[in-house]
């Protein structure tokens, strides 16, 4: 399939298996809605695979890894080297997002997207789309074959886990430079001033923010990309590894598992996926709200509350891996709690306003 053919497939959701669900909640012996959003979340899954029998037994962590171009403007802290690094950390279960993984019961799927002078190690899958992007500060970071490659890819991603048994994916990302390109293309799509958006990244100095503001501003100026149009917003100013997260939201609306949003990178994926394809928002979950400036503001465009408010910042997916135990702990009380008719407790009645 190809872009256009996918985004046409992607239909709306299930509202009847969202009020199955719903109604299964209220049938639990607790208070109604004493989960809160937990609650919606479950009944949101219900409506994205037209089942209230929701199972998130199987999960897996999603790592894209890709290098950019516009590292070599100064606009980070560390050189291109440490995206091959961490990469190899990923593939060999030793980063942070893999320690966190193995409490989650939540396999770690690496992917090389387009990291820089790389090789490939073990345990790595070779999606490669080019050898890291071009700098954006100076033209387009990819061509637009190159932007739409990388998201046929996410899907297809998707649809390889489908073949599996993943019913939950989780999103996340290693590429040294990639808070720069998701400023950028956050700017264009939310039409925001670029110091609004612009973060400190992995820990960058206040004259490393200015030329990181600045770096984002001539990008921008030099392209001249069409916020109407998301792919030639992801092509001028992306990365393989943006375009490859937005393939994957919309593979998870198309083959009907949800995706847990990571932080502010798969974010700006997810919008990028949402603008592409409105039906595509029905796959998302907020995992948290990250410590960058524009985490906040894209959640609230794509109209997605976050499970976690704690500040992270680290990258790899650790946020998205760290919101399933709490899906895990909902699901748990969904499928096993005991109903009101089972323990003779007269049923709770909303008695106006919401629940």
């Amino acid at each position: 399939m190809n872009l256009r053919e996918v985004v046409e497939k992607i239909g709306p959701e299930d509202q009847g298996a969202r009020e199955e669900a719903h109604r299964r909640w209220s049938a639990c012996a607790k208070p109604l809605g004493g989960l809160g959003f937990l609650e919606t979340v479950v009944e949101n899954v219900a409506a994205l695979t037209g089942s209230a029998a929701v199972d998130f037994s199987h999960r897996a962590l999603l790592v894209l890894c890709a290098d950019n171009g516009v590292v070599a403007q100064g606009v980070t802290q560390s050189p291109s080297s440490v995206t091959a690094a961490v990469a190899g950390n990923l593939a060999a279960g030793r980063s942070s997002v893999c320690m966190m993984a193995k409490v989650a019961r939540c396999r770690v799927v690496p992917v090389d997207m387009g990291i820089l002078d790389f090789s490939g190690l073990p345990g790595l899958l070779d999606r490669r789309i080019g050898n890291g992007t071009q700098d954006i500060s100076v033209g387009p970071a990819m061509t637009r074959r190159q932007a739409e490659q990388a998201v046929l890819t996410g899907i297809e991603l998707v649809r390889e886990q489908q073949e599996q048994g993943c019913r939950l994916l989780a999103t996340g990302e290693m590429g040294i430079g990639n808070t720069t390109t998701s400023s950028a293309v956050a700017c264009m799509l939310l039409g925001r001033q670029v110091q609004e958006l612009t973060g400190r990244g992995a820990g960058l100095s206040d004259q490393g923010l200015r030329r990181k503001i600045e770096v984002i501003r001539r990008a921008i100026a030099v392209n001249r990309p069409d916020p109407e149009d998301p792919l030639d917003v992801l092509s001028k100013l992306g990365g393989f590894d943006i375009a490859g997260l937005c393939g994957i939201f919309l593979g998870g609306a198309l083959y009907g598992i949800p995706v847990l949003i990571d932080g502010v990178i798969s974010s700006a994926a997810a919008l990028c996926a949402e603008r592409l394809c409105p039906n595509s928002a029905k796959a998302m979950v907020a995992s948290h709200v990250s410590q960058e400036p524009a985490s906040r503001l894209l959640l609230e465009v794509l109209g997605k509350r976050p499970l976690i408010t704690a500040g992270m910042h680290l990258g790899e997916g650790t946020g998205a891996v760290a919101a399933i135990p709490l899906l895990d702990m909902a699901l748990a009380v969904y499928q096993g709690s005991s109903t009101f008719d089972e323990t003779g407790i007269e049923a709770y009645q909303p008695l106006g306003g919401q629940p």
